[in-house]
């Protein structure tokens, strides 16, 4: 008989986090899995056909509590065997409202360090709290997302591991396909990320304003709440950056590019940046931690505080076709190695086993 997990996120909108349960419930036929959402949105639709998906239609964070007997209910009426959590306010209500019996899981997806989420003294405290209610085994993406996480929180970790991300390979057949412009025509530049502050889309739209004489262009893939600031900015200085908007079908559109630029302040890690290396496209980077431990000299790196400094790395790499493709094959490389869907998968798989290994061990005398 299949066991049963129940995979709980604050929704289903497309983002790194839920884009990353989407597939890796595709890969767990061996159980029974159910989405629990605190909000209803869900832009996956017939990617997730046969996965049911129950909303607990959280309406207030004050509700919180109501959200974690609804998910109690739940759990006991599916006869649920693992809880999986997602982002913070779903990870609250999963310590509230898993029984301790049931092994519960937390994934960290950011880098809290530096999150907007983990910025507020009231969101730390809940966390915080919700952790020694219910020590949840955590599973982190990256080993710098790991360490900042109970740095910020001042807690000491009860049992934890790192699963790296990972993108499925399969989907890149054509994964050299991308274009390879000489000294004519306009060199293209594309990034792929929610339109919100960490992204720091501005930082490359203020870059765009030193570059306005030369060929060269940006297009952003994307949506969110910063797209009419960003566009006004856009118009504004005649910038030769377009907003593209959200799209599915990301490997088919950037690998039509000659180079994949991302200017965050800080990622848990990138699935965008994964799905480029998968690609075999050279990549231009903000120098965080959660880049170098994904990329490692696969890519190059510029200074955040500094708009020069992107710039003259990008003119480098312009003015040097054969850099970019030894740079493109290395990220191609480093991603077959470390973060394929197949891997990532293997251990996951192993630590579910292990948490019901511990829970059937008996207890020593």
């Amino acid at each position: 008989m299949k066991k049963t997990i129940v995979h709980i996120i604050d929704n289903m909108a497309r983002g790194g986090a839920e884009t990353m349960l989407a597939n890796v419930i595709r890969q767990l036929p061996e159980y029974n899995n159910i989405i629990v959402t605190l909000y209803p949105e869900n832009e996956f639709g017939k990617e997730l056909n046969e996965v049911p998906i129950h909303c607990l239609h959280l309406r207030s964070h004050f509700q919180l509590p109501l959200a974690a007997i609804k998910l109690r209910r739940f759990i006991r009426k599916n006869n649920v065997h693992i809880v999986h959590s997602h982002l913070l306010w779903s990870t609250v209500v999963a310590r509230m409202g898993t029984p301790k019996k049931i092994p519960l899981f937390t994934t960290i997806h950011t880098y809290a360090a530096a999150a907007i989420e983990y910025s507020k003294w009231y969101m730390r405290l809940l966390e915080k709290f919700t952790y020694r209610f219910r020590k949840s085994i955590i599973i982190s993406v990256a080993n710098v997302s790991l360490e900042a996480y109970f740095n910020v929180l001042g807690i000491k970790p009860n049992k934890a591991y790192i699963l790296h991300t990972f993108t499925d390979t399969a989907i890149f057949n054509n994964s050299n396909n991308y274009q390879k412009k000489g000294s004519t025509g306009t060199f293209r530049l594309v990034t792929v990320g929610n339109l919100k502050e960490a992204k720091n889309h501005f930082f490359l739209l203020n870059a765009f304003k030193k570059l306005k004489q030369q060929n060269i262009s940006l297009d952003i893939y994307g949506k969110g709440s910063l797209d009419v600031p960003m566009q006004k900015m856009i118009d504004e200085y005649g910038l030769n950056v377009t907003l593209k908007g959200q799209v599915e079908n990301v490997p088919e559109i950037i690998k039509n590019y000659d180079l994949f630029v991302m200017s965050s302040i800080y990622e848990g890690f990138s699935i965008s940046v994964l799905e480029a290396m998968a690609l075999g496209m050279p990549l231009l980077l903000s120098d965080i931690a959660s880049f170098r431990e994904q990329c490692e000299d696969t890519a190059v790196y510029f200074n955040l505080k500094d708009s020069d400094d992107f710039i003259t790395n990008l003119l480098a790499l312009i003015n040097d076709q054969q850099q970019r493709a030894i740079l493109g094959n290395a990220a191609k490389q480093r991603l077959a190695q470390n973060f394929t869907i197949d891997k990532h998968m293997q251990q996951l798989k192993e630590i579910y086993s292990s948490a019901f290994s511990d829970i059937e061990q008996p207890a020593l005398s």
